[in-house]
């Protein structure tokens, strides 16, 4: 008799485990079946499907992305990297949405070293409770020459804050965000770093990265670069919460319209 198990892709079809994944099923003698890979796990998936979140993901406030993103939103429990050709592109008005349903469920919001002032008008505009955003500055002299990332890792540690929001620095060391993106697995909520561009160059530890730039007035370009999924080669055109007014958006569009092209290429002109 053959003493080896059988395979872990072949179970019965009255096993518990079998049970437990496809629920109840008429029982046929001999018979045995195949385990698609998410069927096993949920961490698992084929080439040609999204992977799926084992943790409820929250939801980005905008259909067309969640439609892309595995899980339908963004992820707990791990990193969204956010790459900007700089700041001010529209990021805030990107993840206002899923900030504010966290400070709606009673939940903290921790900002890590904005590269400028944040507007308490703007952010209330968006829905966001001011007097519920707690900002920390690690670059400030204070505690220059210390570990930076040291209370970004240690909020993601402690379990008590909803959703984290954080600039990295420039040129971080793809070991750093490693340990950034194990303190994630313990945070139950959203965890988003922000890096520049010229990162996309380089490896990360986060499973979920996007590029996003500037797609006209209120319009954000977003580009999944990295996914639990088969590769989005179109980037998305989001349309983001209006800030400007009227008559700055109408000024902006026709700017936009009337700015002569640039030259490709040096002319050279002879006025001899």
């Amino acid at each position: 008799m053959d003493a080896m198990p059988s395979a872990v892709s072949h179970l019965d079809l009255a096993s518990p485990a079998r049970q437990a994944l496809r629920g109840p099923v008429r029982r046929v003698p001999g018979e045995s079946v195949l385990l698609a890979p998410q069927d096993l796990h949920p961490a698992l998936w084929l080439g040609h499907q999204l992977g799926r979140n084992p943790d409820q993901a929250v939801a980005s406030g905008f259909a067309m992305l969640d439609a892309q993103l595995p899980g339908g939103g963004w992820p707990r429990r791990a990193l969204t990297e956010l790459l900007l050709p700089h700041p001010g592109i529209g990021e805030i008005r990107l993840l206002s949405p899923s900030l504010v349903a966290t400070q709606q469920a009673g939940r903290l919001v921790m900002v890590f070293d904005p590269p400028a002032h944040l507007s308490a008008w703007a952010l209330a505009q968006l829905g966001i409770d001011v007097t519920q955003l707690l900002v920390i500055n690690t670059r400030c002299k204070v505690v220059a020459g210390s570990d930076s990332l040291w209370a970004l890792e240690q909020a993601l540690k402690s379990g008590h804050v909803g959703a984290v929001l954080a600039w990295l620095p420039p040129r971080l060391r793809a070991e750093r965000l490693r340990r950034l993106q194990l303190a994630a697995n313990s945070h139950d909520g959203p965890a988003f770093v922000l890096r520049e561009t010229a990162a996309q160059q380089r490896p990360t530890a986060a499973p979920l990265r996007l590029a996003l730039r500037a797609g006209g007035a209120d319009v954000l370009s977003v580009r999944l670069l990295k996914r639990r999924g088969p590769p989005l080669e179109t980037p998305l055109q989001l349309a983001l919460p209006p800030v400007l007014s009227s008559l700055a958006r109408s000024r902006s569009r026709a700017a936009q319209i009337e700015a002569p092209p640039l030259p490709v290429a040096a002319t050279f002109i002879n006025l001899a």
